[in-house]
Order: C-alpha cells, then structure tokens, then sequence
C-alpha cells in the first residue's frame, strides 16, 4: 500500500531536511461530536480512529496535520496512541492560535501565554521533545484570511523556536501582505490556507512560494462547490473511474508541486478512497473542462 502515497511524490522544503511524501494525512477528523459542537470529545470509534493513523502512516504518509485544540486534545492523544515510538521520517505538523470555549466556539489565543501553554500542550499530547512544524493561524476572521500584524506572535514562536521546542514555523488562514511580514521576522516554512477547484484565490500565491520552495497545504479540497459545480465534478469523476473526492484532490496534486494533501477522515473505507486520489492521473482535455468550471474567483 505504501506506493500508493509515493505515487504522488514528495516535496523538500527549501533550506531544510524536512521531505515528505506530498499525500499526508488532516487529523481534525479524529475527534468526536457533541450536539452542535464540531471535533469536540473523543470520536464515537476509537479503534477505528487508531486504526486509521497506523494504517495512513502504514501506506507511506509521513505528514500529518493536528491540532491541540482538535478535540481539545483528542486528537493528538489518538495520534500519540498509534504511532508513538514515532517513525524517524514522520512530520507532525500542529497550529496555534485558537483555543476552544466551552460551547464549542473557536476563540482566537494569541497572547504569550495562550501561545506558550499551546506549545506546551502540544508537547505533552503527542510525547514529543519538540514540535516539528508550528502554523501560527491567523485570527483577524475565523473563515477566511483577513488582514492585520501577527508580528506580535510571530515574535514568541520565534523565541520558542530558539529555545528549542519548535524546528519550524508555517502560517495558517494568511494574506500574502501576511506572508511577507512574517518571513521578514522568521523563515516559514509551510502556508495553509482554503484552496480547491473553485476556490483559486491564492493561484499566484502557490507559484510564488513554489519558486521559494516553500510547501502549501490547501483544507477544504471540495469547500465552496455550487450544486452546478459538484455535479460537473460528480460527472467527470464518473468519466475518470474515481470520486468527486479523488478528483479533487488529484486535481490538486497536478495543479504545483509544493502543494501537499492533508486529506481526513476517521474512516478506513474513505483513507483507502483518499489515498488512492495519488494513482487518479488526468488528461489534459479534461484538465481543461476541470478549469473550466472552476475559474479564478475574488477572494471572500
């Protein structure tokens, strides 16, 4: 199984040892669900859900994106239970910058000290020494990147880094303007941001951190789609033997090679689905028809 994440190949970023297969794997998934509160509690299969991590690092991803504040905490304690003694090649990948209240919300944790014990959760959670990547999440709009100095934070999770609890710093839900600021204060090694089919704001973007050897993570690979729009991709899909899923992700893989997949679920039917996306290989005509309904749009 574990050709089928090398079929997607890997990517190095530029000025570090860090390689990685270019399908990874997005643990927000793992966490449970309480009413209207979304990755909150534990999930409703655990074994499942520990099944999932061994058999995702067991098929060649060795990139896996989590949160402390998935769950809270659930789901890098799923993460440590699976997988800890940790492959030597594994990235684990964690953000800052959020903290959960006790309705569920999102509330934005930015200062030294929520920043601090973010890290410090984070290391207790997964049993590590260090953390591998740390993304600063912008907070100025919970949806979508929106302007404002993080140079404030950016400045602790540098003072972090130094000390040595973190190797790297990416961002998360950023502008370029962001971008740039924060690389004159730290080297970035990794940026996430909302990215799919129709969803191409950060078009230009991709290319410019590519020419840096800078990695770019899209979430929400099938966010944003018209009922119009799934359709097509449902019926090209069909066309190609593969998913809507598939598709997209595919189409991602083919769009740069800086681009990395951190697709999630906390099942074993839909990883196996997921990972499958790395052998979807599509033609230039229908890559045509794909571009076609998902033209560049204004970001939102």
């Amino acid at each position: 199984m574990r050709q089928q994440t090398e079929l997607a190949g890997s990517f190095t970023v530029a000025g570090t040892a860090m390689s990685v297969n270019r399908m990874g794997y997005g643990a927000m998934q793992l966490a449970g669900r309480d009413g209207s509160k979304l990755v909150w509690g534990p999930p409703n299969n655990l074994d499942e859900a520990i099944a999932v991590v061994r058999e995702a690092v067991a098929s060649g991803v060795n990139h896996i994106d989590t949160s402390d504040y998935y769950g809270p905490h659930v789901t890098n304690q799923i993460i440590r239970r699976a997988l800890s003694p940790y492959p030597a090649d594994l990235v684990i990948v964690t953000k800052l910058g959020a903290r959960r209240g006790e309705d569920g919300s999102w509330i934005t944790a930015l200062s030294r000290e929520e920043l601090t014990a973010g890290v410090e959760d984070n290391l207790r959670n997964l049993g590590v020494d260090v953390l591998d990547v740390v993304n600063l999440r912008s907070m100025f709009s919970v949806h979508e990147p929106a302007e404002g100095s993080m140079e404030a934070p950016l400045n602790v999770l540098a003072e972090l880094q130094q000390q040595g609890l973190i190797r790297h710093i990416g961002l998360s839900n950023v502008t370029p303007a962001q971008i740039a600021e924060a690389r004159r204060i730290v080297p970035i090694v990794c940026v996430q941001n909302h990215y799919n089919l129709v969803r191409r704001a950060d078009d230009a973007l991709i290319e410019d951190l590519a020419h840096d050897g800078i990695a770019y993570v899209p979430f929400f690979p099938l966010g944003g789609f018209t009922p119009l729009q799934s359709a097509e991709l449902s019926d090209i899909a069909a066309s190609l033997g593969g998913t809507p899923m598939q598709l997209a992700l595919a189409w991602l893989l083919q769009q740069s090679p800086n681009i990395l997949l951190i697709p999630g679920t906390s099942s074993l039917k839909h990883l196996r689905e997921n990972l499958q996306a790395a052998q979807l290989q599509i033609p230039s005509e229908v890559l045509a028809n794909l571009n076609s309904i998902g033209k560049p749009e204004k970001e939102f």
